[in-house]
C-alpha cells in the first residue's frame, strides 16, 4: 500500500511540473501511446513507475522489482510504438495485469 501511495505521489509531482500550468490531471486512459512516448526519458520513467505500482497486488510487499519495471516498461513502450494511436492503459493492460 505504502508503494502506490509513493509511486503516486511522485507521478503526481512529475506530471505537475512537466504539464501546462493549467493541466493539473493525467488522465493516462485518455493519453494517447505517441503522447507517452513524446514525454521524455523522465517522463516515460515515471509512467513505468506508476504503472508498476498501480498494477501492484494490495498486499504486495514493498518491494521494487527494478529488472520487472524496466522489462514490463520496454514492453510498454514496443507497444506503444506499433500502434501510437492507443491510450497507455489499453497498452499497458495485458503487459501489467497478473495472468
Amino acid at each position: 500500500m505504502k508503494l502506490r501511495i509513493l509511486t503516486a505521489a511522485v507521478a503526481i509531482a512529475f506530471a505537475a511540473s512537466c504539464l501546462p500550468a493549467k493541466a493539473q490531471v493525467a488522465d493516462l486512459s485518455k493519453t494517447s501511446c505517441k503522447e507517452f512516448l513524446g514525454s521524455g526519458k523522465e517522463g516515460i520513467m515515471i509512467v513505468w513507475a506508476w504503472l508498476y505500482g498501480y498494477y501492484a497486488d494490495n498486499d504486495a510487499d514493498p518491494i521494487i522489482d527494478f529488472g520487472k519495471l524496466t522489462t514490463q516498461g520496454q514492453q510498454l513502450a514496443e507497444a506503444c510504438k506499433a500502434k501510437p494511436e492507443t491510450d497507455i492503459i489499453s497498452a499497458a493492460k495485458p503487459i501489467y495485469e497478473k495472468k
